[in-house]
């Protein structure tokens, strides 16, 4: 499974340009976009497109908060949460989980910490995606930099209905090959495409290789 986070890199027409060549490519990939760029990328392609967050709503709160009820009306299949760059509490990824279920929208985990993928994973979500914060949008490699804490994070969801993905710093198809050697189902990446000026080299390089 490929998970490309825009991030902000790409928005607009931009966004739909990317989203376009993805689908070109990778049209199982998942993309993950601005809020305000959800209801565009659905409708003008086929991908399963993701929100880069979202926020429970509790009580009546809503103004200008990404809520779940909105992104499923956008179109939105899912959700990233406690991205490296948007760290939310342990009792907010909790409550998100238990909101999301009613939308019926999947949602992908970021972690760093092995006691937190452990509490996640008994939560059940669609996917945990271990990451490095030190890693992320340098080229370096989570694959090749902390190989054997990737291979541990994807022995603790075996045999769980929990997709297992790592992310930080996955920058070749290579990387992405690694991977899935590694036990993973899949990767996160977003600034080696999202960021490239030919996006295109990299989408058509994972296509040989993507399960």
């Amino acid at each position: 499974m490929i998970v490309i986070n825009f991030k902000n890199y790409k928005a607009g027409k931009n966004a739909l340009q990317l989203a376009k060549k993805t689908q070109k490519y990778l049209p199982r990939a998942i993309i993950c976009a601005s809020a305000l760029d959800i209801e565009m990328i659905v409708d003008k392609t086929k991908l399963s497109v993701f929100a880069q967050h979202a926020d429970s709503q509790e009580g009546n709160r809503a103004t200008g908060y990404n809520i779940l009820k909105s992104l499923k009306e956008a179109g939105a299949k899912g959700t990233l949460i406690n991205h490296s760059e948007h760290r939310i509490s342990f009792d907010m990824i909790k409550k998100t989980l238990r909101e999301a279920k009613k939308f019926k929208l999947k949602i992908i985990v970021c972690e760093s910490n092995f006691n937190e993928v452990k509490k996640i994973a008994r939560l059940k979500p669609y996917a945990i995606a271990f990451e490095d914060p030190r890693l992320v949008g340098s080229g370096k490699s989570i694959t090749k930099y902390r190989t054997r804490d990737v291979e541990k994070f994807a022995d603790l969801l075996k045999g769980k209905d929990i997709i297992a993905l790592c992310g930080a710093g996955i920058n070749s198809a290579d990387d992405v090959r690694e991977a899935y050697k590694l036990g993973c189902n899949g990767v996160l990446i977003a600034s080696a495409i999202a960021n490239s000026k030919k996006p295109e080299i990299l989408l058509r390089e994972i296509k040989r290789i993507e399960r």
